[in-house]
């Protein structure tokens, strides 16, 4: 098994609606805001850790897949597999990897798989449009307002702020897929299904009420253009189980 390619998928990130990636507030600040949003700890701007998209992506491929259990797909979810489902397992497999632990033995499995081939990178702002709106004197986030209906009174309990990163947000996405000997287009046919699945449902937090709906723009392989390829691309392909 040899390297024989490392290919890099490149996008623009547009919010279509307000995005929440929370940060995990340690404390409450009376007034203050409930939820705040991920942000550089040196320049305060929101950016998509990369591994939000990673687990995005393989929850929505292991959904898709017919596989789907509480924990991570693993080689017993492979082994009990079979047919196309089998198929795809193995490449979700491939390309997210699995625990050390899991493989320890089962050598001839771990040959089969061979490294794990994807690797995210956290997805800052993009330059232009930071600057657009900094020179504007507006804000990077905003605070939405939210609450909770009591179906009897109808009236409005429970009052919180959330902040979030405003739709038209544009964040720089970037990918990179390991190529190996004998590993052909299907493993990146498998990741631009996976872009399109989080298209078409949401990233981050509170995707059930509107938020984290996403598109991705001037998509690049290996600096070519590939819009075409993706706009093609099914996020559910004709398959035999």
């Amino acid at each position: 098994m040899q390297l024989t390619a490392i290919n890099t998928i490149e996008a623009t990130l547009e919010l279509v609606t307000g995005l929440r990636i929370g940060a995990g507030d340690a404390e409450m600040h009376i007034g203050g805001v409930d939820n705040t949003v991920v942000k550089h700890p040196l320049t305060q701007a929101p950016y998509i850790p990369g591994s939000s998209l990673k687990g995005k992506m393989r929850s929505l491929l292991e959904w898709r897949s017919g596989a789907v259990r509480e924990a991570p797909l693993d080689k017993q979810a492979h082994d009990q597999s079979s047919g196309a489902v089998q198929t795809e397992v193995k490449r979700i497999l491939q390309l997210f990897g699995v625990g050390g632990g899991e493989l320890k033995d089962a050598a001839d499995f771990a040959a089969e798989l061979g490294p794990t081939r994807l690797s995210f990178w956290d997805c800052a702002l993009c330059p232009a449009w930071e600057q657009q709106v900094r020179e504007n004197n507006q804000m990077l986030t905003e605070v939405k307002s939210e609450n909770r209906i009591n179906r009897i009174s109808g009236v409005a309990e429970h009052p919180r702020n959330t902040e979030r990163v405003p739709s038209g947000a544009r964040f720089i996405f970037r990918l990179s897929v390991k190529q190996l000997s004998g590993d052909g287009d299907g493993l990146l046919d498998t990741v631009l299904q996976g872009m399109k699945l989080i298209e078409h449902d949401s990233l981050g937090g509170s995707g059930s009420r509107g938020y984290g709906k996403v598109r991705f723009a001037d998509i690049k392989i290996n600096g070519q253009d590939a819009t075409d390829r993706f706009a093609a691309t099914q996020a559910f392909p004709a398959q035999s189980r």
